[in-house]
């Protein structure tokens, strides 16, 4: 008790030597030497938290997952020569079927995935979540459960040992590295601290993660590549090298942009101070993910993106389905909101409010 009070009564007397410091007021002697002390102390201690960074740091080395690092060099591999099945072996409709697979599927991801399971930006009908969750299997992004605890962490940790694919380690590591290596161990310490208490009482995804292999076999492998050798006739070993590998590698590539490519190119007419930026081929290419210095300014906004942002596939979906009632309760940044950041935290790139001077528009901080 007696410690705390000292401790109290010394900052208290610092406080008040500061002050007489910025009024220019002159110090006693035993003043200036108390405060040479506690400068001292304070950059002492800055060099103690920054060594046990630094011996952090250097403990960590880079161990490679032989086993991860071959099996996508391989799959990648069989990903390719089921493309090149496509425009030379393949029939036209296992390519219709593969690609329609394919866009399903990845627009499960991030309309089901991410913008209702993860951030939370809407609430849906059993139906809906069901059938989300269906095809988020189908996409093979692992089991719904931990591409959450993932993604949830990532923002919260964005881009820093502790996010799962940090885009400071590059662009090879952010974008398919980060699963051909031992996580990082702040990786695995602040991955368990992840909230998933929400996820936990959803029935439909707990199934998911209970039966994830068994599902994944059945809605990702057998039955898209055994309905096109029913339907039409499809040789068994093209739907295999198409309509399973080739799509896979495709989808997982779109997506995986949103970890690399749109977290190191574009511009940040939001938030100038974070690596997520505006990147308009990975929106194109990811259903309107790719407006990321957005979505990571307002992650609670259910169009991940400014209102009128073109390629955002996913926002038109949701606001098809809002329209007939099957979601509800949709989240989004008000324009006064929107505006503000960008004038007052942005990179001036916004082509509307980057132009305006922040002291016209900044009224009070938030």
């Amino acid at each position: 008790m007696s410690t705390v009070k000292t401790e109290t009564q010394n900052k208290t007397k610092i406080f008040k030597m500061s002050t007489k410091i910025l009024k220019d007021e002159p110090l006693k002697p035993y003043e200036s030497s108390s405060i040479i002390k506690h400068e001292k102390l304070f950059e002492k201690k800055l060099d103690t938290n920054h060594n046990e960074k630094s011996i952090a740091q250097m403990q960590y080395k880079m161990q490679i997952v032989w086993f991860n690092a071959i099996g996508f060099l391989i799959f990648h591999l069989a990903g390719l020569y089921g493309i090149f099945l496509l425009f030379t072996n393949a029939k036209l409709l296992t390519g219709f079927w593969t690609i329609a697979l394919g866009y399903i599927s990845a627009l499960a991801t991030t309309m089901g995935a991410h913008r209702l399971y993860t951030h939370r930006t809407f609430k849906a009908n059993k139906w809906i979540r069901g059938t989300l969750v269906l095809f988020q299997t189908v996409a093979g992004q692992n089991c719904l459960w931990v591409w959450i605890r993932d993604h949830r962490q990532h923002h919260k940790y964005s881009d820093t040992d502790a996010d799962p694919h940090n885009s400071s380690r590059g662009f090879f590591f952010s974008h398919i590295g980060w699963l051909m290596v031992k996580k990082h161990p702040d990786v695995i310490k602040k991955g368990k601290m992840i909230d998933m208490s929400d996820i936990d009482r959803d029935p439909i995804v707990m199934f998911q993660k209970k039966y994830y292999k068994r599902l994944f076999i059945i809605f990702s492998i057998i039955l898209p590549v055994i309905i096109p050798c029913y339907l039409w006739n499809e040789t068994l070993f093209n739907s295999f090298f198409l309509s399973f590998v080739g799509r896979l590698v495709i989808s997982l590539n779109f997506t995986w942009l949103v970890n690399s490519a749109a977290h190191i190119y574009g511009t940040r007419p939001f938030s100038k101070d974070i690596a997520p930026a505006e990147n308009w081929f990975v929106s194109f290419m990811g259903l309107g993910e790719g407006w990321h210095n957005y979505h990571h300014t307002f992650p609670w906004d259910y169009r991940a993106a400014e209102f009128g942002q073109y390629f955002n596939v996913t926002t038109t979906v949701i606001d098809f389905c809002a329209r007939r009632g099957w979601v509800y309760d949709i989240k989004s940044a008000s324009p006064e909101l929107v505006q503000k950041y960008a004038t007052k935290k942005g990179d001036g790139s916004h082509p509307v409010y980057g132009k305006l001077n922040p002291e016209d528009l900044w009224v009070h901080d938030y």
